[in-house]
């Protein structure tokens, strides 16, 4: 399974290894770090569709899910 939000399409990003100490006295190559999303699995209820689904979504997406509606953000996502 891809480390990706089902929903917003969040996956894993490329984040620098310096600090700004070590950037200013001395060149320490530390490499690049795989930042990865905030994801939970989580089983939603469409009270529309009277059905649950299983997501693995970012909590990002749980607060847009809160905010818009279960129905209208999956819809608008592809999901349904």
């Amino acid at each position: 399974m891809a480390k990706v939000c089902q929903i917003l399409k969040k996956g894993s990003r490329l984040g620098g290894g310096y600090s700004n100490r070590t950037r200013a006295t001395q060149f320490n190559p530390t490499g690049m770090v795989r930042k990865y999303p905030n994801l939970q699995k989580k089983r939603i209820y469409i009270p529309e569709l009277k059905k649950t689904m299983t997501l693995t979504i970012s909590t990002k997406a749980i607060k847009t899910i809160n905010k818009h509606g279960a129905y209208a953000t999956l819809k608008k996502a592809g999901l349904i």
